[in-house]
């Protein structure tokens, strides 16, 4: 075995390639599309049986006519401005749902959507690992940022055991922290600082900018701090509590914050026209988003549709992108519609009509994606 040296993982100042991925890279493996959650919510027994989950159901029912039947069901951005128009004005809906409440029931529906996109996640990803290699054999230079919440992205990247790069989700971890109170948490290895690795490898450094949160970011709002969990992301659905469990004995135990004993919260954010950017963790991701797309020479959107409710991200793009910087747009849409999108943030466009695990299975596209 080669001997252990210390290194120190740096970054080239332009990046040859910035993936932009939407939920139509993860929609291969099952995890729902945005439109599917809340009839995937609505319809499910453990949800509809849990104390949080039939609350936030309920003010669903109360507020919202649907039809099942018809498959006709209120937009989800629909239901979170409703929430969030009371809790910024500070006004009761009723006497039964007061501004307090109305807060409960936002943070119970977030929940149950972390618990629905959650059962699609524990699973190995056959198509984000074809993506990894693919990518590897091309270029080691290269980020990614995702606005999708689930992990695949990352469970899928176990295939390198650290020979080619480490994930640098590019903000602070509690899990760095070195004190007797994290010590079952600091086994993730901090990219931004030297790291042993055996002489003869020499790996890189890779930006995983998570720009809507992840369903295994616990966020204490105490500290300000984010602890990962990359194999715990359950969530009590009657406590509203996340839950992990000890290895190797499979205890089942609750999450707190190391450092105040604060319940965590999830870091996720919902598709709604108004968004909580201002978020500590957040804000800094943008910064970091902003900075990668400056130094990228091409941008590959993938699966991503530039919603009308992310227009913090169509923002970010018009205002960091520059003009000689090649985009290449795939996702299996082809209206007028969904080009002026893309068109709207820049005149350096080229579509390729393809699903994600059909462009990975082409020669012919990939080639265009890193040509």
């Amino acid at each position: 075995m080669s001997e252990l040296v210390q290194k120190l993982l740096t970054y080239p100042p332009q990046r040859d390639i910035v993936f932009v991925l939407g939920a139509g890279a993860s929609y291969p493996d099952g995890v729902p599309l945005q439109r599917h959650i809340l009839p995937m919510i609505l319809g499910n027994s453990a949800i509809n049986n849990s104390a949080i989950g039939k609350q936030a159901i309920d003010f669903i029912k109360d507020n919202f006519a649907y039809n099942s039947e018809k498959n006709l069901y209120p937009q989800l951005e629909a239901v979170f401005g409703f929430l969030d128009y009371f809790i910024f004005q500070n006004e009761n809906l009723s006497s039964k749902y007061s501004v307090a409440n109305i807060r409960l029931i936002k943070e119970y529906l977030i929940k149950s959507i972390h618990y629905i996109v959650n059962l699609q996640t524990d699973k190995e990803s056959k198509v984000y690992q074809k993506f990894w290699r693919t990518a590897f054999q091309q270029t080691n230079n290269f980020s990614v940022m995702t606005l999708n919440y689930d992990t695949l992205l990352e469970q899928a990247f176990n295939i390198f055991s650290g020979q080619k790069a480490y994930i640098d989700y590019s903000i602070h971890l509690m899990n760095y922290n070195k004190g007797a109170e994290f010590s079952q948490y600091n086994f993730w290895i901090n990219p931004r600082e030297p790291i042993f690795v055996p002489q003869d490898i020499n790996p890189v450094p890779l930006k995983i900018l998570k720009l809507h949160g992840s369903l295994n970011w616990k966020y204490c709002s105490c500290c300000n701090q984010t602890l990962l969990t990359p194999w715990d992301r359950e969530i009590d659905l009657n406590r509203g509590k996340f839950t992990g469990y000890t290895y190797p004995d499979k205890q089942k135990y609750d999450f707190t914050c190391p450092n105040d004993g604060t319940d965590f919260e999830t870091l996720i954010i919902m598709p709604s026209y108004v968004k909580p950017l201002n978020q500590p963790i957040i804000s800094q991701l943008m910064g970091e988003a902003a900075r990668e797309i400056r130094a990228a020479k091409k941008i590959v959107f993938i699966g991503y549709s530039l919603s009308n409710a992310d227009l913090h991200i169509r923002a970010l793009f018009k205002k960091q992108i520059n003009e000689q910087t090649k985009i290449i747009v795939v996702n299996t849409r082809e209206t007028e519609e969904f080009k002026l999108k893309y068109y709207s943030i820049s005149e350096n466009v080229e579509f390729i009509y393809s699903s994600f695990e059909n462009l990975l299975l082409s020669k012919e596209l990939t080639k265009k994606v890193f040509e």
